[in-house]
């Protein structure tokens, strides 16, 4: 055995040894300097061409990378002109770099895929990470908002929410709105779970010719977001910090005692003493709440296995009363390199969340409704008691005696195995998955209305029993693709050509159950704890899969010309058999007309490019149970008038040939880059036309039908726009330089067929107004349908001389300081008939400006977001119940009363007005999104305390909102399309003042 082993290990040796030696390695060191002022350039990408090694430079420019000796270097950096050296015999290389900001030249990924920008024929536009992490928010989302063209990002206040995103208008009624998400290659709807901090870079696919190659996921828009990756070298250490105190930033001023004394008593012609109590109900459930956000990452390896791994902690209380979220973040993505023809990776992430969460709904309501002369609650922690007074509960009762309480854990990680046998032929197979498990408990406490409860007993508002609503949920979602690229150029031609395909299937199982009776210890909230008698259990749950096939060509004719084309042939099991399969095609041009002949000796323009694309892709976001016929069962039926039999019977009708809904999209655009990178701007147009929407359809009641409509294809909604974007980035002197930019988007939309499909009445509120919204032919979907007031009665002889053409006096209730309403149709009534379309919240034009300014160490940025064209309806102020129910304090000071002349505010009044324009308001804002001051700390002082870099900065967030709307927030976030809009229960937008710090080591 000795002597067959010995001689194969010393050749192995001597194979290794010759392998070593006719590959050798020499170690390059170098500095990267800046052309304009010889300072180094931290973070400079410097690889190997055409190879896999790289590092990048440190904070002084230096950098050291080992390499074949026979190789090309090429040096990267965002803002500056790339090079590329011969390595050669050389052994240290020491590398100028021009500035510059030519966004046309940066890389831009794409579905599958990467491209220049200024290769793609589609709509695109790129945020770079670090612009991201200086901004006090949870998902990356909301960071963006403002900043790109074509993409509305409605926020919200209350902490672990995710922001509503409309990618170029609403182009849907009841399917799903929401926007697809690419976290490594892993598709999902939900992003909640991703930090900040691990960003490289976010992509925005806008039109139907980029998103066309995700077909059925690409409907409303795909959001391309790639993380860090590990860097060969030795280990880099980076934490940041941003901590702060976060403040509601627009509450609606309530009448006080006085005021609402004064009100009421009008109201009711009888007096109302005001006391000494003037309860700010508002205030009582609102708060000044802390905020911080923790991140920690190391990056590090060699050439061949490079490790990225971070760890995250972010908790907000949220500005109300026992609100909380709290986030705990880990991620590990790993690169190896097998040798030049394999490469491998995985992505995997980890989130842990509890979010502690208030009854807004109950809250809200009961803080805006409540009298400001009830005392909220004394020293002794007893409540004042509304209900004594008025049919409203305690708004901080609401809230201490309910506790909801949500944990979720969330693993989300893909893998990925790259061939590449030839150099022009690459195979890479990829897999990922998103497991998502959480429990949800909400536990009321017992109380009754007697003095242990409330100062003063009574009244009718009381919890008997004790209450516990558990449930528990868990899906799962994997996605598997194998896609084969061929790339290739010759003389003035490059080809690209990808095939593939992907499979994807989702999962969703929850139970629940509920218990009256459990013990206050919250170490006993269990179901088995409570009266058994009084239970009651429910489950849920959803499944659906999808197989597709895909293939997109890029062709490039001498940098000038340019094509892309895409299909793909989705399968949804959401569909019926017959329809299951949908076809999505696309196809794109582009010229470069800077690139001319004729072109040559212009010197203003340095890429100048038309582009023009169409194409369609799916949607399949319906109830996976859309089509199938169900029973409900013991049905009572009685055989010959006799006696009632059980049974089952058919309750819904449902279309069993219901269909893919298709967007058809047409895109024009021109992209700029000019004086030398310093100008860049881009130019679209877009006709939008979604078709096959479903909506429901009214059947004939002989049917038995016990909702009276069908789900099915009958409606299409056209969304047209111009989008315009301009940047300018200059430099002052080698100290100082500046950039200002902004974009803009008008927007239209329509309905423009139903088809024989019902108008979608939507956007109730309770109280007395059934509907407050309509989604018809010719409107915008979810337009606020109302009644139309003409000013207020001044005296009754007016009433009096309001009539038809008959003479018929058409408000023969009214009275003086009431409403006036336009009688549309001229049938001398007011009723349903007379509703006009009053606007909707969709905005016709919404803009982003940003603004920065560096000198030397210091760096200030600032960024502005507004919406203009868009109406609110003020949900909550028409949502009175009752002639003691608080106002506001513009009601109560701005009211009709005799000799006024007032015209658009009634007399006081007990509340239950219709649904009119006096409810609509504008939608228009804009906002001072976001301030931020920095200070990079000099070389001296971070050699002090041994670190790389080091920068503190101050930031403002919704500092300031200039708004017309009197409620608390225009921008209202909704999943329904066909009622948004609409405030009832809004979460207050929210300012915040934070400090920061990012230091490497």
């Amino acid at each position: 055995m000795k002597s067959i082993k010995q001689p194969f290990y010393l050749s192995l040796l001597f194979s290794v040894l010759v392998a070593f030696g006719a590959n050798a390695q020499t170690l390059i060191k170098g500095k990267i300097t800046d052309a304009s002022n010889s300072e180094g350039i931290p973070g400079v990408s410097v690889r190997v061409k055409g190879g896999t090694a790289g590092t990048v430079s440190d904070f002084d420019g230096k950098y050291e990378l080992t390499v074949p000796s026979k190789t090309t270097l090429t040096f990267t950096s965002i803002g500056y002109d790339s090079k590329e050296v011969m390595v050669g015999n050389q052994t240290e290389i020491n590398v100028s770099m021009a500035f510059s900001e030519n966004i046309l030249d940066q890389v831009v990924v794409v579905g599958y895929g990467s491209q220049r920008k200024v290769d793609i024929t589609g709509a695109t536009n790129s945020i770079k990470g670090e612009d991201l992490i200086r901004i006090p928010v949870m998902t990356p989302t909301q960071a963006i908002q403002g900043k790109v063209a074509g993409v509305q990002i409605i926020s919200s206040g209350k902490p672990g929410s995710s922001p509503t995103i409309r990618v170029r208008g609403t182009g849907t009624a009841l399917a799903g709105t929401s926007t697809l998400f690419v976290v490594d290659g892993v598709l999902t709807d939900d992003i909640s779970n991703i930090n900040n901090a691990d960003i490289v870079n976010i992509d925005i696919l806008k039109d139907a010719s980029s998103t066309a190659i995700y077909g059925a996921r690409g409907a409303n828009g795909v959001v391309i977001i790639t993380t860090k990756r590990g860097q060969s070298g030795q280990i880099q250490v980076n934490y940041s910090l941003n901590t702060g105190m976060r403040s509601a930033s627009n509450l609606v001023k309530m009448a006080n005692a006085t005021e609402y004394a004064n009100y009421v008593s009008a109201a009711t012609a009888k007096i109302v003493e005001a006391g000494d109590i003037s309860t700010d109900w508002y205030s009582k459930i609102l708060r000044n709440a802390f905020m911080q956000n923790h991140n920690l990452s190391l990056t590090g390896g060699s050439d061949k296995n490079k490790v990225y791994l971070s760890l995250g902690y972010l908790t907000d209380q949220g500005i109300v009363l026992n609100n909380k979220f709290d986030r705990f973040t880990a991620r590990l993505n790993n690169d190896l390199t097998i040798n030049k023809y394999i490469t491998t990776g995985i992505s995997a992430s980890f989130t842990n969340s509890h979010d502690q969460n208030v009854n807004l709904g109950s809250a809200y309501n009961n803080a805006y409704r409540a009298a400001p002369i009830i005392e909220a609650q004394n020293s002794d922690g007893l409540y004042g008691n509304t209900s004594l007074y008025q049919n409203v509960g305690n708004a901080v009762l609401d809230i201490n005696n309910t506790k909801d309480l949500t944990n979720n854990n969330r693993v989300q990680s893909s893998a990925f195995l790259s061939i590449q046998p030839l150099k022009y032929l690459t195979f890479r197979s990829s897999i990922g998955g998103d497991l998502i498990t959480g429990n949800q408990n909400v536990y009321s406490a017992k109380f009754d209305n007697d003095q242990t409860t409330f100062i003063l007993p009574g009244g009718n508002q009381r919890n008997p029993n004790s209450t516990l609503n558990s449930s528990f949920n868990n899906s799962f979602h994997w996605v598997f693709d194998n896609i084969l690229t061929f790339e290739k150029s010759f003389q003035k031609n490059t080809l690209k050509w990808l095939v593939g395909t992907t499979a994807e299937e989702y999962s969703f199982r929850g139970l629940s159950g509920f218990r009256k009776d459990v013990p206050a210890a919250e170490n006993l909230w269990y179901l088995n704890t409570g009266n058994a008698n009084t239970s009651t259990n429910g489950g849920f749950g959803d499944k659906w899969a999808r197989n597709s096939y895909l293939s997109r060509i890029n062709y490039n004719f001498d940098d000038t010309y340019l094509v892309t084309a895409t299909v793909r042939r989705d399968g949804s099991s959401r569909f019926p058999v017959q329809n299951r399969w949908g076809f999505f095609p696309s196809v794109g041009l582009g010229w470069i007309i800077s690139n001319e002949k004729f072109m040559e000796k212009q010197t203003f323009f340095n890429t100048l490019k038309l582009r023009a694309s169409w194409g369609q892709v799916g949607n399949d976001r319906i109830p996976s149970d859309g089509y199938i016929v169900t029973v409900d069962q013991n049905q009572a039926y009685a055989f010959g008038g006799g006696t009632a039999s059980p049974g089952v019977a058919i309750t819904q009708i449902k279309d069993s040939n219901l269909k893919w809904e298709t967007t058809e999209e047409a895109d024009l655009g021109l992209e700029w880059s000019a004086k030398n990178g310093k100008l860049q701007g881009e130019l679209g147009f877009y006709d939008k036309k979604s078709k096959d929407l479903l909506i429901n359809v009214k059947v004939p009641s002989v049917t038995g039908d016990k909702d009276g409509v069908v789900l099915t294809n009958a409606a299409s909604i056209r969304n047209t726009g111009l989008e315009a974007a301009v940047n300018w980035k200059n430099r002052i002197n080698k100290n100082a330089n500046y950039s200002i930019g902004g974009n803009i988007t008008f927007n239209k939309n329509r309905v423009i067929g139903l088809n024989g499909g019902q108008p979608i009445l939507d956007g109730g509120i309770g109280a007395a107004q059934q509907y407050t919204t309509k989604t018809d032919n010719g409107q915008p979907v979810g337009s606020f349908y109302v009644y139309n007031t003409l000013g207020v009665f001044q005296t009754n002889e007016e009433v009096s001389a309001y009539t038809d053409a008959k003479g018929s006096v058409i408000q023969p209730s009214a009275a003086a300081g009431d409403f006036k309403y336009q009688d549309v149709n001229g049938d001398g009534k007011i009723d349903d008939n007379d509703r006009i379309f009053a606007g909707s919240y969709q905005p016709k034009a919404y803009l982003g400006i940003n603004l920065g300014f560096t000198y030397k160490q210091f760096d200030f940025s600032t960024d502005l977001y507004g919406a203009f064209g868009g109406k609110i309806y003020n949900g909550k102020k028409a949502f009175r119940q009752g002639l003691l129910d608080n106002v506001e304090k513009s009601m109560a000071y701005g009211r009709w009363s005799p000799g006024t002349g007032v015209q658009n505010e009634p007399a006081a009044n007990g509340g239950y007005l219709p649904a009119s324009t006096y409810f609509v308001e504008s939608g228009d804002f804009i906002r001072v999104n976001n301030i931020t001051a920095a200070y990079n700390l000099p070389k001296t002082k971070i050699e002090k305390i041994k670190a790389s870099s080091a920068k503190i900065f101050v930031t403002a967030q919704n500092l300031f909102t200039y708004k017309k709307y009197s409620g608390f927030t225009p921008e209202l976030s909704s999943n329904s399309p066909t009622s948004a809009g609409i405030e009832l229960n809004a979460y207050p937008t929210t300012k915040t003042l934070a400090f920061g710090l990012n230091i490497g080591f």
